[in-house]
């Protein structure tokens, strides 16, 4: 017979709501739990409360002491645990340090990672899980990320990517008791295998090519010996940082960079017309066609607005590196959409949060936003089978086909 059959029916009738039995019901589930640990320590002591044995044992029992533990379904319970006199007794039960179930952390970190509060999470677990959990529970149990954002970003990393798409994005976050734009710089590689990987992501005060130099220097301390193509916006100085590091890298600006900076200088009525004639410059078939483009450009918008064509003019060598590409290269290398789309998404994610109280903060909630789209990376670029022998042949001295095995792993 069940336990449930055992127990006459009346026996439910003194219950008047669902409340009333549930603190029934937790006050069972504690007065056993409470049961338990006592036969635990029996157990660890080797003799029974009040037992002869236990004269001259050298430990004895010593009280209890009152623990919180967070349950996934009854919350807050304040349980008496046992303790001995030599300090020695720890419970399997309730172990050391234990406060609250792996699934609600999982669940809370969940929460953080798609931009909610502190505050919004401490109410959604309430409404959820009857389970009371401050704000700064909350952050407490978010800080144990700050360890595994620190050897992720000192893991080594592969020896070649084919590219590289770096960008910054600024966030606001509180620094000696106000509130300051800072950068985020973010990098992403394009492995042998066609796959996208994220390399890391670095804070500093605002983004300059300097900064940047630090960031490619850490890559290669991690492992990283070459870069077949690196795809930036047109920071001033950012190229050259790039070749300090990895002299052979190609550079290619952002095209769509460069369309938005020189549409600043372009009156709203003329800007339609302006960018198709850009558009001209970037589609063409190859470079002799898209120096054609530009010099149409300089004829018939060059007096208008000659800022704007001077500055195609100015980074022409790094706004035409793509040309020397197959198209299916050059689609993923004339612009940093690949960051682009993922600094959408952490904007997409942060955006309940506005500003930040530390870097810390401001870390987390980046990390979990990116791992989070990083998630969704299952699938080799478009067209991969084409594109990995495309770079072998244009970069065959850097990238030979017998250091890449068949599943795209650089073996040598």
């Amino acid at each position: 017979m069940s336990a449930t059959n055992e127990i006459p029916k009346d026996f439910f009738k003194q219950f008047k709501s669902k409340e009333e039995f549930q603190s029934f019901f937790s006050d069972l589930y504690k007065q056993g739990v409470e049961e338990m640990l006592e036969a635990e320590r029996d157990e660890f002591l080797g003799y029974e409360k009040y037992s002869k044995e236990g004269y001259g044992s050298g430990n004895s029992r010593n009280g209890t002491y009152r623990k919180t533990v967070k349950t996934d379904s009854l919350g807050d319970m304040v349980l008496s645990i046992p303790r001995d006199s030599n300090g020695e007794f720890e419970p399997r039960l309730i172990p050391k340090g234990q406060r609250m179930s792996d699934k609600l952390e999982e669940a809370i970190i969940g929460m953080y990672s798609h931009g909610m509060t502190c505050s919004d999470i401490s109410s959604q677990v309430k409404e959820i899980y009857g389970v009371d959990v401050s704000e700064g529970t909350v952050s407490n149990i978010t800080n144990r990320l700050v360890e595994h954002i620190r050897e992720w970003q000192n893991r080594p990393l592969d020896m070649v990517y084919f590219i590289l798409w770096m960008d910054g994005i600024v966030i606001r976050v509180r620094q000696n008791g106000k509130y300051t734009n800072k950068c985020i710089y973010i990098v992403i590689g394009l492995k042998n295998d066609g796959h996208k990987e994220l390399l890391g992501m670095w804070m500093a005060e605002s983004e300059s090519a300097a900064f940047w130099l630090t960031v490619l220097t850490d890559l290669k301390a991690r492992g990283v010996q070459d870069i077949l193509i690196a795809c930036t916006d047109n920071l001033t100085g950012f190229t050259q940082a790039i070749r300090g590091v990895f002299p052979q890298a190609v550079t290619q600006l952002c095209i769509v960079h460069q369309v938005r900076n020189s549409c600043k200088y372009v009156v709203w009525k003329d800007r339609k017309a302006f960018c198709a004639d850009l558009r001209q410059i970037y589609t063409a078939t190859n470079i002799a066609m898209g120096e054609k483009a530009l010099a149409d450009m300089d004829v018939k918008w060059g007096e208008k607005y000659w800022h704007a064509i001077q500055s195609w003019h100015n980074n022409w060598e790094n706004l035409s590196q793509f040309f020397q590409f197959p198209l299916e290269i050059r689609k993923i290398i004339y612009t940093t959409n690949t960051i682009e789309n993922l600094n959408r998404t952490i904007r997409k994610y942060t955006k309940a949060k506005v500003q930040f109280t530390d870097d810390e903060a401001a870390l987390k909630a980046v990390f979990l936003a990116m791992t989070n789209q990083e998630k969704k990376w299952t699938q080799p670029i478009k067209n991969w089978g084409l594109i990995i022998y495309q770079f072998v042949t244009i970069f065959e001295n850097r990238c030979k086909i017998d250091e890449i095995s068949f599943s795209g792993v650089y073996t040598k």
